[in-house]
Formats: structure tokens, sequence, C-alpha cells
């Protein structure tokens, strides 16, 4: 079991900035990647970015260049930097972390950019 605790969410204005948090707990030896969706009212689910354990990462072409995904391993924990906020990243953000048999998903985060 892999248990995921996420946080940093919140409201913030255009072009602001935020950093999610997503620390990981049990059985994470069986983690291989981890990633942030989001999903907002009416829309699908969408990746926002992943990082393998070996540290390569992927981003949507939405926020290439203004999200960052990193890792401390020390710590067990995954981040989202996310500058130069947009409208359109108003979602709930979802941490997920990969396993060989199950996907587990944190509760979510909800993330308003609105003046």
């Amino acid at each position: 079991q892999v248990q995921l605790v996420e946080s940093g969410g919140g409201l913030v204005q255009p072009g602001g900035s935020l950093r999610l948090s997503c620390a990981a707990s049990g059985s994470i030896f069986s983690i291989y990647a981890m990633g942030w969706y989001r999903q907002a009212p009416g829309k699908q689910r969408e990746l926002v970015a992943a990082i393998t354990s070996g540290g390569s990462t992927n981003y949507a072409d939405s926020v290439k260049g203004r999200f960052t995904i990193s890792r401390d391993n020390a710590k067990n924990t995954v981040y989202l930097q996310m500058n130069s906020l947009k409208p359109e990243d108003t979602a709930v953000y979802y941490c997920n972390a990969r396993t060989a048999k199950v996907d587990y998903w944190g509760q979510g985060t909800q993330v308003t950019v609105s003046s």
C-alpha cells in the first residue's frame, strides 16, 4: 500500500506561483514513477508532469517552461513548482504514484488562478 498526502494548493493571481508537495509513505520501494494530474470541471483528467525513478521528466505542452516537477528521495516527496500561472491552470491537482500492479492517488488539492 502507498499513501499520498498532497499540500500547497490555494488561490493565486494570474502570473503568480505555487508549489505543490506530495509525500509518499508505505510501500514506496514499489513506486517507479510519480506524477501530477489535474482535472477541471467538465474536463478529463490530464497528465501535467511526471518523473520516473531514474529522474526522467515529461510535461504537458501547456505547462512546459512554466512548471517543474522534482523529487526529494530522502523525504519521499515530489514537488510541482508552478510559475506564471494562468486562469486555465485552475483545477484540482492529484498526485499519482505508479507501481507494477496499481496506481495510487492523492486526495487532490485545489488550485485556483483568478484575479
